[in-house]
């Protein structure tokens, strides 16, 4: 089946007909907001009280913001960039070796989202790779190209620091004590993507990624500083967020909407692509434990605010999201109170 990656693929003049999306779903590029004023917050400010303000109100208006100074060295950066692009360069029957179709699968390569149910494939493929506890993965990852276990593992562990000061930030800015969103998600799980999206011919008539949200609780992602294709859903309409050198962007995933009890916002993103340049992106996810219970705290909760979804695990949110298609109504309306189960 790896012989369906697009990155081992021939040269497309036209796009194939199993990634053109109907007439109703597609990108309306011309219609995108190019020019937004997008939160970048400065990690680094000595000011911590507006740092904590400004992405509480970035968490509230938006679902999310991107951090400059945030301590991860720019050289890194680039190394896993560079990297991840080798690891997709390399030829067909070595990235054989990690395909798989099987979304449990804690290292596999893949294609599109999820290709034994959609109807529509996306213009991605990507490697998915498990990073916590790093000793029980880093064996199986890829050793080809020479420098992956390195460069990915020291990435790895820095934006897992990052995560948990950012969780902090969160936490404070809803009014909680600063561990405790770190404390409410357990010992939490970290996965990443490193997607690779080719040259397009027909742009206008697919899609990197269609809209979705982040069924974790935190993604931090690095994208490509040349090639712009995140676009983010506010009020109604698609921001495109443009690189900015040596920034991160940062969204808040389902889990923290649930938590915030619908105060932060679980934002709706995709990923368009390009006719012209082949893009890459590294997206990290900080998860819960499988087995934490997922509730918002007694201090976000009143008579005027209720609880708004109900209990769960979130190994039983994690499955739901996997069993639908990517881009169907967001998967937080199936735990919702009011709905019957």
């Amino acid at each position: 089946m790896a012989d369906q990656l697009l990155s081992t693929a021939t040269h497309h003049h036209t796009l194939p007909e199993n990634y053109v999306r109907p007439e109703s779903q597609r990108p309306r590029l011309t219609q995108v907001i190019t020019d937004a004023s997008i939160p970048i917050i400065d990690l680094g400010s000595p000011d911590k009280a507006q740092i904590i303000s400004r992405i509480g109100q970035a968490c509230q208006s938006y679902g999310f913001f991107q951090v400059v100074n945030h301590g991860i060295d720019t050289e890194l950066m680039v190394k896993m960039m560079t990297t991840g692009l080798e690891f997709f360069r390399l030829p067909s029957e070595e990235k054989a070796k990690l395909y798989s179709d099987d979304p449990s699968k804690k290292i596999r390569l893949s294609t599109s989202f999820n290709v034994k149910k959609e109807l529509v494939h996306n213009w991605r493929d990507y490697l998915r790779l498990h990073c916590y506890p790093l000793e029980e993965y880093v064996p199986g990852w890829p050793s080809n190209p020479s420098s992956f276990k390195e460069v990915v593992s020291t990435y790895c562990q820095q934006v897992r620091g990052l995560g948990f000061r950012l969780l902090g930030a969160i936490s404070l800015s809803l009014g909680l004590e600063e561990d405790f969103i770190e404390r409410a998600l357990g010992e939490q799980e970290q996965h990443m993507a490193i997607n690779y999206y080719p040259k397009c011919p027909e742009p206008e008539l697919t899609y990197g990624l269609p809209a979705h949200t982040d069924p974790n609780a935190l993604t931090v992602l690095l994208q490509d500083s040349d090639v712009a294709g995140l676009q983010v859903l506010r009020d109604g309409k698609w921001m495109a967020v443009d690189p900015k050198p040596s920034a991160l962007v940062i969204n808040i995933g389902d889990q923290l909407q649930a938590l915030s009890n619908g105060r932060y916002n679980s934002v709706w993103h995709r990923a368009v692509v390009n006719s012209n340049k082949e893009r890459m992106s590294v997206a990290s996810f900080l998860c819960p434990c499988n087995n934490v219970i997922i509730s918002p705290p007694e201090e976000l909760v009143s008579e005027g605010s209720p609880a708004t979804y109900r209990r769960y695990t979130y190994d039983e949110y994690y499955k739901k999201f996997w069993s639908r298609n990517l881009d169907g109504e967001h998967c937080l309306e199936l735990f919702k109170r009011e709905k019957a189960f």
